[in-house]
């Protein structure tokens, strides 16, 4: 496989999952963090060591690596804005994470790359605004992201509507018809407000979802409910990854549906997830932003035998 010399993903690549091979150089060090059970590794281009996709799946596997949801890729320190590549723990490249985004903002903090201010990263063709709000000397961050304006509708995910009854419904299978609301926050999502609320539901069909011929990019599938006013209730299953306990872009893909379905009008939303609650606004323009703590796990380097195990 050829070595990607420029690590910068094109804007031909941005939406869908990248399938292509890739060789990345990196440096054996790496920054572990999680927001709500949500966790990803911080790694910094250099020159200690080359990975790929069948690399990021044994660094993530949980039993033979380190353990994670994810990898962000910081491509340089020379920000902002700073340049950014994610990674899912099956090894495919995808668009965006909130919580990607978040721990990288703690990281960046913690190395005294970023103060208080506002400042701004590029992923997946996008350049989005962090803020890290709070930091305290055990690991700590409080960590606001703007998510910039959702995009709503078939083609913003890249799904084939020929598949639809004449209610506007996806039939999946006997467990039923369902009306899908689809929003795109740099990566697509399909958010379902069952009639029924069955925690089982999730497991049934987030992977029929998740895969639909429908999604010609795949997509990351909810299911909501409203618990109180301004309070939803998420489960949430990630594609590339499966059953997730806690999802940034997730959480605002939510909120987002709920306004535009006219479940809720614009403002503030807090969403509970099985790890904990973010909170996320959106405007009458479909701005979001999304707010909420990342705890510093710890940090690490990749020992030359596991390396030698993964190459």
């Amino acid at each position: 496989m050829e070595v990607i010399s420029d690590f910068i993903p094109n804007e031909a690549n941005r939406c869908p999952v990248s399938s292509d091979e890739y060789n990345l150089r990196v440096r054996n060090r790496f920054y572990k963090g999680h927001g709500l059970g949500n966790d990803y590794l911080i790694f910094e281009k250099g020159e200690d060591c080359i990975v790929d996709g069948t690399a990021i799946t044994k660094i993530c596997d949980r039993w033979k690596g380190v353990g994670a949801d994810g990898v962000v890729l910081l491509i340089d320190r020379d920000g902002p804005p700073f340049q950014l590549r994610m990674f899912n723990p099956d090894g495919s490249e995808f668009e965006r994470s909130g919580n990607g985004l978040r721990i990288l903002g703690s990281y960046l903090a913690g190395e005294g790359l970023v103060d208080k201010d506002p400042f701004e990263v590029s992923v997946g063709g996008d350049v989005i605004s962090l803020e890290v709000m709070r930091q305290d000397s055990l690991g700590n961050y409080d960590v606001k992201v703007n998510m910039g304006t959702a995009n709503l509708g078939n083609d913003a995910v890249h799904f084939d509507s020929r598949g639809l009854d004449d209610d506007g419904r996806l039939k999946l299978g006997d467990y039923g018809c369902f009306e899908l609301n689809l929003v795109s926050m740099g990566n697509p999502h399909c958010v379902v407000f069952p009639n029924n609320w069955n925690p089982n539901l999730l497991e049934q069909i987030g992977p029929l979802l998740c895969e639909h011929e429908s999604f010609r990019s795949g997509t990351n599938v909810q299911l909501a409910r409203f618990v109180a006013e301004g309070v939803i209730e998420v489960l949430i299953w990630e594609r590339g990854v499966g059953v997730t306990s806690a999802s940034g872009t997730s959480a605002c893909a939510v909120a987002v549906a709920a306004v535009q379905s006219s479940r809720a009008n614009p403002g503030e939303f807090q969403i509970q997830m099985q790890g904990g609650s973010l909170q996320v606004s959106v405007d009458a323009e479909f701005g979001v932003t999304l707010r909420g703590p990342v705890q510093e796990v710890f940090q690490g380097r990749l020992t030359q035998g596991f390396l030698a195990s993964i190459s």
